[in-house]
């Protein structure tokens, strides 16, 4: 399209844009909707590429990106803080994990300022932790998601955000199960007191009881694993104890024949490992009380989300993010798998009417 375009004391002035309320380099909302929805879930590069096989619309990556980020850092600000009412459900599922983004910085000068020039002569590359939340209503298939690039203590906010959203109140017990991870347990007691239930993954623990089975031969691992399964199951987490330390005899043994280590780590003593991660953690074991109950003894909600909510998209092939960048996909990204994509638009149109 031609448009003339005049001066008006040192001023651009475009007739045509005014009376037709566009802007020049300007994208309808529609348009902002089907950028947004293709970038949030694929590359920039390849959500040009799906708008213009769907819409017949060529528009610049850099602009798909642009649109992409700034409604994501919309989506961020009308986010709700997420207390907890004085009513709400009777139960909620909780759950919260971290998983590694590929992150990169730009070093700075002394005042803190970015150096100019080609960047790439100053950049930082390494990884940065996000951190997932999930909560649920028991009798709902599909969780409300939140995940921050921050501390410890922005994912505890986050957490009750989501337990929030799942229709939890100050009445509302909530059961949580994660990995062993202290900071997890740490949030969860701060943020929920004796409101909270906390529950060690039983998938986390199976992968102990896995590696220290190793030490036993191929006819007896199976079902010495088995055997602590059921055992942790019906609470009998003294007698899985003992038969680690069992292990740990075998273990010492095999060690001191190995003429060629000259320490031992972590790894390299399974069954050791094992049982300090139980001794630690013997507060939170109790799965028979929560099977009886009918509840979740395994995180595997979250820990899919970590795929399918963050990897699929922040970890694509060659893609590096700046902190506040990733910030925003992850809330497009939880928006999306909280059912409130519609909503936010829903928004976006009211506002502009």
């Amino acid at each position: 399209m031609s448009e003339q375009v005049y001066r008006r004391e040192g001023k651009q002035v475009r007739p045509f844009s005014l009376a037709a309320r566009v802007k020049c380099r300007g994208y309808s909302r529609r348009l902002q909707r089907a950028m947004t929805d293709f970038g949030a879930d694929a590359s920039f590069g390849k959500a040009a590429e799906k708008i213009k096989e769907h819409y017949g619309i060529e528009v610049p990556i850099s602009a798909t990106r642009k649109v992409t980020q700034a409604h994501g850092e919309a989506m961020l600000q009308e986010e709700p803080e997420g207390e907890l009412g004085k009513q709400g459900a009777r139960l909620v599922i909780a759950g919260m994990d971290g998983s590694m983004v590929p992150i990169v910085s730009i070093e700075t000068d002394e005042k803190g300022q970015e150096f100019k020039g080609d960047k790439r002569k100053h950049r930082q590359l390494g990884w940065k932790e996000a951190r997932l939340c999930v909560a649920r209503d028991p009798r709902s298939v599909s969780g409300h998601y939140r995940a921050t690039m921050g501390d410890v203590e922005q994912a505890g906010r986050q957490l009750v955000g989501c337990v929030a959203d799942a229709g939890g109140g100050r009445s509302t017990k909530v059961h949580c199960v994660a990995d062993g991870a202290t900071w997890i347990v740490a949030q969860v007691e701060e943020r929920f007191g004796n409101q909270a239930n906390f529950l060690v993954d039983f998938y986390h623990v199976s992968e102990y009881l896995a590696a220290a089975s190793e030490l036993l031969g191929e006819g007896k691992k199976a079902f010495w694993f088995k055997q602590q399964q059921r055992r942790l199951k019906a609470n009998q987490t003294s007698d899985v104890i003992k038969e680690l330390t069992k292990l740990e005899a075998i273990e010492k043994a095999k060690l001191e024949n190995a003429t060629k280590r000259s320490s031992a780590t972590k790894e390299e003593q399974p069954a050791s490992a094992c049982r300090r991660y139980l001794e630690n953690r013997l507060a939170y074991l109790d799965y028979k009380t929560t099977l009886k109950a009918r509840l979740p003894i395994s995180s595997g909600e979250t820990e899919s989300g970590h795929r399918w909510v963050i990897q699929v998209r922040l970890k694509i092939a060659g893609a590096w993010w700046k902190t506040d960048n990733a910030e925003r996909m992850l809330k497009l990204r939880t928006m999306r798998a909280s059912g409130n994509w519609a909503t936010y638009w829903r928004s976006v149109s009211q506002a502009a009417a």
